[in-house]
């Protein structure tokens, strides 16, 4: 009996001194979370989207509470509600969130291009872009397979004669479909900026003509039409300035192609 009570009774003592550094330590060291956090964590929706530029909702939240720096007015899909639940948590001037919706920037259907190679393989664009860039003639363009509208919360995103259209009414301006398209067809704009170039290839005028009828063949006429200096053609692209653009339609009326289109909410 005496040798059993000389090996537990040590071994009960270390116990308990183990057990009141650990709470001693779990005073000392612990880090205090900041009590706004929680609060502004309910005011956000949840989606955890990225589009406000953080790694989701929490991320968002915890430097809203660090950071007095950080605007209140970044979660696109919580919108303006949001947004003022969050200045009243924190004490700060309200600012409305500006709406946002995608958009494609290719108008490569059916009618205006065609397939290269008869793709046989997985229904995903990022599987058929490992494939010599996919299957249609235009390299740059939509690869037709829904990635996006996959991935798209809302249902905004459909696949029509094989290019991508956002169904802006029920676009939240999220920004998932655009880190989920291969091809970097697809952008987030302000609502109210409805002037669009929806082409996306980079080649020499020639060769985007042979690939698509409908792409932008850098001729500048948009560039020479624009009075506020808004567009210009880089890299054989015309570029919108959004800064500059008062989307009065004139580049739209003079593109030789038509590529350059006034988007309203669909």
């Amino acid at each position: 009996m005496n040798a059993i009570l000389i090996a537990v009774i040590p071994v009960a003592i270390i116990g308990i001194l183990c057990a009141v550094m650990l709470v001693v330590a779990s005073k000392v060291m612990a880090v205090k979370e900041d009590e706004r956090f929680p609060k502004v964590r309910e005011c956000l929706p949840g989606a955890n989207c990225g589009a406000c530029g953080f790694a989701g909702c929490d991320g968002y939240a915890k430097a809203l509470c660090e950071d007095e720096k950080t605007p209140s007015n970044l979660c696109v899909p919580g919108g303006a509600v949001c947004a003022k639940e969050i200045s009243e948590v924190l004490g700060v001037e309200f600012k409305d969130v500006e709406a946002q919706a995608a958009v494609v920037h290719c108008l490569g259907d059916c009618n205006v291009t065609e397939d290269r190679v008869d793709y046989q393989g997985m229904e995903s664009c990022a599987a058929a872009k490992m494939i010599f860039g996919g299957k249609g003639k235009c390299g740059w363009g939509c690869l037709g397979l829904g990635d996006c509208a996959k991935a798209c919360p809302e249902d905004a995103i459909c696949i029509k004669d094989g290019v991508a259209h956002v169904k802006t009414s029920l676009c939240i301006g999220c920004g998932v479909c655009v880190r989920t398209c291969p091809n970097n067809l697809i952008s987030l704009r302000k609502v109210q900026s409805a002037t669009v170039v929806a082409c996306s290839n980079k080649d020499k005028g020639a060769l985007t003509r042979k690939a698509c009828s409908s792409g932008c063949i850098g001729c500048k006429k948009c560039e020479k039409t624009c009075e506020y200096d808004a567009i210009k053609v880089i890299n054989n692209l015309a570029v919108i300035d959004y800064e500059k653009c008062t989307s009065c339609g004139a580049c739209a009326e003079v593109c030789t192609t038509k590529c350059i289109k006034i988007f309203s909410g669909q």
